[in-house]
């Protein structure tokens, strides 16, 4: 392998930079993403420059900061040299360079390429000549050196011997070799090593092309000192691919579909397998056929695939959904181009659906349908309509669109689909008539979403006949015209005649009697309607200044029934227009006003209304009365237009107080109405503006009406408030009262609890020291006294428990808390006896005037006693029946 010689030559002064403009390598023509593909160098004249490596193309190349140019992603190298640009950039000084670099596809090798590569070949470092009488160096040119092609899975033996990378130089110096980069002292570590005295390169295990394809290593060269006397050289080693991996689906079950009835040669699929071996060789070139088919009907073989690209294809007619809905078949790849003898393959399966197409039209179950519906219904299916479609359900080849044809020109009837039985609902959209029309004939023709296939043609048994009879129904009567419209004058007298309002009855051919009339809406109650004939006459006088009355109309409802099956009713509207009359005078406005008692300023503004409209209103005329004579002597009015007038005071001055002042007004009517209205006019002193003073105007102008009622409501609320507060005070000194003690305090007997049915323990308990009730003091205490002695019934020595002292008058609240206390005491208490002893309530202290209670002796003996009778008072007395009864004994 003859070296290949770069066309680089610089300086031999220190430049930095690339050392050359172009540097081409040779890289297998299979790249994987992160692969190292080479490594460019970069000559810095000071070491300390921070270089920064970019790519022109960044999305296929990266560069590292140590000057490895590695793949961004996977491709293929085409035949001609892939070119790229690598540039350098100072950090510091934003400096740049630029090289190009050339990648050229590996040729293809042969099997004895590969074995010519078995001989262990020198690499010689190119070598320096220095002249030392001039600053300048001259540099040999740097070898190409050919890639290394090394098989993969290789059986050793381990480690394998490639080549042997000597110096020129390595007669007159001690050289070390090394190499560096991805497989030397880069992850993966360790499958390359150099014997450092003799450069002899190995490979330590065998390598996987599937997960490295290329390594790109640095070969150095350095004298004992560490000093470099060569610079590194570049060696690529190619891992050639071996037939080692199985073609793989990417997916084991592939899905594909075809429509019933294709042509031969319509694409179905593509199905893809890829093989990790080298594509570029027979190890990756994949060839498909089709193992088997199933169900082999009508055809064994109804599919073929492309051997090489995977699609598949129909190869015969007679694809027929309604016969066979899916064929499955079993698809194999295999590599070596397909070699059934040394090629690996796999299956896989690939499943073919038969599509649906509109091959079969919808036909009716029935040539005519049937149905009925009653009058004025809407909204109502009135029949049903049933085909069969032989294509697959639910598909725009199955599903069913009804139309009409015939027998419905004014688009009464429309039928729609129900989406899961496909039938065809007939459904009424617009009222029909039984006295119009008694009985419709329809045409429907059913066709389906889509068209049918090419060449089908829709059979008779598409179209079919519906009779559809309609049902006669009690309808209600309606009133002709609705709404009616009235115009009368105003003050039509009660008990008039006003109009006939009948209504019509639908039903002819229903035996009915005629139409009974009753009044519904009446606001104002002015009217009432015969039942029979309809007539309406007038029950008050008609007023069109009604508060019923709006924009001069008067609303009334009228109800019209029949006494059909079921009876029906309808309803009509009576609008009277009242015409306006001059029936009202016109009144002054407004009823209160105020002057001064000066002649000016002295004018009021007064206004003339009248309920009445043109031509029963204005203009008015505004005059004041003949009588009192006072009223024209103090005042004048002058009407200042149509509706307003002014009033002023005649005399200069007008003494301050109240005066009812006569207006006499008059309308424009025919005739016309007129009315003396009484305008109250309160006389103040005014100051220079014109107002009243506030002393003047309170003593003047008093209170009016809504003041004193509003006043007097203010009283009355208080006066209750002030009732109220009363009741509630001799409530609270009740309620005080109640909780003061019910009984005298000294009669409390509260802390005395006294209990009168004990009656001691029995016959254990008969023996009593009476000496303890008479002389408690000289009871030996229960230090001397031997355990077990003391009765229960004596009174303890020691120290009594102490217990709250409770107020003498509890408040009457607190009963229940006071017994509950005494009660917790009582069960608390240590010293209290069993329930069948003697209980000891109180000591009283030494010293009673009482002598013993043995001194005391019934009035009569005993033996003069008769106590039988104690036998017939139960077992509870036995025992006094027992001491007392029954003899001597």
């Amino acid at each position: 392998q003859a070296p290949i010689k770069a066309t680089c030559e610089e300086d031999m002064s220190c430049k930095t930079g690339f050392p050359e403009d172009v540097h081409s390598a040779v890289v297998s023509r299979s790249v994987h993403g992160g692969q190292p593909l080479l490594n460019v160098r970069f000559q810095s004249c000071n070491g300390n420059k921070k270089i920064h490596f970019g790519s022109s193309e960044p999305a296929d190349f990266r560069v590292g900061e140590d000057g490895v140019v590695y793949a961004e992603r996977s491709f293929q190298l085409s035949a001609e040299p892939t070119e790229f640009v690598v540039s350098a950039q100072d950090k510091e000084t934003q400096q740049e360079w630029q090289m190009r670099v050339k990648l050229t596809p590996e040729p293809a090798f042969t099997g004895a390429s590969v074995k010519d590569q078995r001989k262990i070949e020198d690499i010689i470092f190119p070598w320096q000549q220095y002249k030392h009488s001039s600053p300048l160096k001259r540099q040999k040119r740097d070898w190409v050196i050919p890639p290394i092609n090394l098989p993969e899975n290789s059986k050793g033996p381990f480690p394998q011997e490639l080549v042997r990378i000597r110096s020129d130089r390595d007669k007159s110096l001690s050289l070390r070799y090394s190499v560096t980069g991805p497989g030397a002292d880069q992850p993966p570590t360790g499958i390359f090593i150099i014997n450092p005295i003799s450069g002899q390169l190995s490979v330590t295990k065998p390598l996987d092309r599937e997960q490295i394809a290329s390594f790109h290593l640095r070969a150095h060269a350095v004298d004992v000192n560490g000093n470099q006397v060569e610079n590194p050289i570049d060696i690529v080693i190619n891992v050639i691919d071996m037939n080692d991996n199985r073609p793989e689906f990417l997916h084991q079950v592939w899905n594909g579909t075809v429509p019933e009835g294709s042509k031969p040669g319509t694409y179905v699929m593509t199905v893809t397998a890829i093989d990790a071996d080298d594509p570029n060789t027979q190890n990756g070139m994949l060839r498909y056929r089709i193992l088997s088919q199933a169900p082999s009907s009508p055809s064994p073989n109804m599919f073929t695939i492309n051997n090489e690209t995977g699609d598949i294809i129909t190869v015969a007619a007679g694809l027929d959904r309604e016969k066979v809905q899916q064929y499955t078949l079993i698809i194999q790849a295999t590599d070596m181009e397909g070699n059934p003898t040394y090629g690996l393959s796999n299956t896989a399966t690939a499943v073919i659906a038969v599509t649906d197409v509109n091959d079969n039209p919808p036909e009716f179950t029935a040539m005519t349908f049937y149905g009925e519906v009653p009058e004025n219904r809407v909204d109502v299916i009135v029949a049903n309509l049933t085909v069969t479609d032989k294509d697959q359900p639910h598909t725009p080849a199955w599903n069913a669109m009804y139309r009409l044809t015939g027998g419905d020109p004014t688009g009464r009837f429309t039928i729609v689909t129900d989406p899961n039985s496909n039938d065809g609902l007939v459904t009424v959209v617009k009222p029909i008539d039984f006295e119009t029309n008694r009985l419709f004939v329809l045409t429907v023709a059913a066709e389906n979403q889509v068209p049918l296939a090419k060449g089908i043609q829709h059979p008779p048994q598409s179209t079919a006949t519906v009779s559809i009879t309609v049902i006669d129904v009690n309808e209600s009567p309606y009133f002709v015209p609705n709404p009616k419209l009235v115009r009368q004058e105003e003050g039509l007298l009660a008990g008039s005649m006003l109009t006939t309002f009948t209504a019509q009855d639908p039903d002819r051919f229903m035996q009915q009697t005629s139409l009974r009339y009753s009044k519904v809406s009446d606001p104002a109650n002015w009217l009432k309607i015969d039942p029979v004939n309809g007539q309406i006459t007038t029950t008050a006088v008609l007023d069109r200044e009604s508060i019923y009355v709006q924009n001069n109309m008067y609303n009334a409802t009228f109800l019209a029934s029949d006494n059909g099956i079921p009876p029906m009713s309808g309803t009509g509207t009576l609008q009277i227009y009242l015409l306006d009359i001059n029936d009202n005078a016109p009144q002054v406005h407004p009823k209160e006003a105020t002057t001064c008692e000066t002649l000016q300023p002295n004018a009021i503004n007064i206004t003339a209304v009248d309920p009445d409209i043109d031509p029963n209103a204005g203009p008015f005329a505004f005059e004041l009365p003949d009588t009192p004579a006072s009223i024209k002597r103090n005042w004048t009015i002058v009407r200042i237009s149509g509706d307003h007038a002014q009033l002023s005071l005649r005399i200069r001055f007008l003494e301050a107080g109240i005066y009812d002042v006569p207006i006499v007004i008059t309308d424009s009517g025919n005739p016309h109405a007129s009315s003396t209205s009484l305008l109250k006019v309160k006389v103040c002193q005014c100051d220079i503006n014109g107002d009243c003073t506030d002393v003047d105007r309170i003593v003047g102008a008093g209170l009016g009406t809504g003041a004193i009622i509003a006043i007097l409501l203010c009283i009355i609320i208080l006066l209750i408030l002030v009732l109220m507060f009363v009741v509630w005070m001799k409530r609270r000194d009740k309620e005080r009262q109640a909780k003061q003690l019910l009984i005298d305090p000294e009669d409390d007997v509260r802390d005395n609890i006294l209990k009168y049915d004990e009656e001691g323990g029995g016959e254990e308990d008969q023996d009593y020291d009476l000496s303890q009730l008479q002389q408690p003091d000289t009871v030996e205490p229960d230090a001397i006294k031997p355990v077990g002695i003391r009765r229960l019934d004596e009174r303890p020595i020691h120290a009594e428990p102490q217990y709250p002292v409770r107020s003498a008058a509890p408040h009457p609240g607190d009963i229940g808390d006071f017994i509950n206390e005494g009660l917790k005491a009582a069960d608390n208490d240590p010293t209290a006896p069993p329930y069948d002893s003697l209980l000891v309530f109180d000591y009283e202290g030494s010293g009673s005037t009482a002598g013993s209670l043995s001194s005391l002796n019934s009035s009569s003996s005993g033996g003069e006693q008769d106590y039988d009778y104690l036998n017939d008072w139960g077992p509870r007395f036995k025992k006094l029946a027992d001491m007392y009864g029954g003899g001597d004994d």
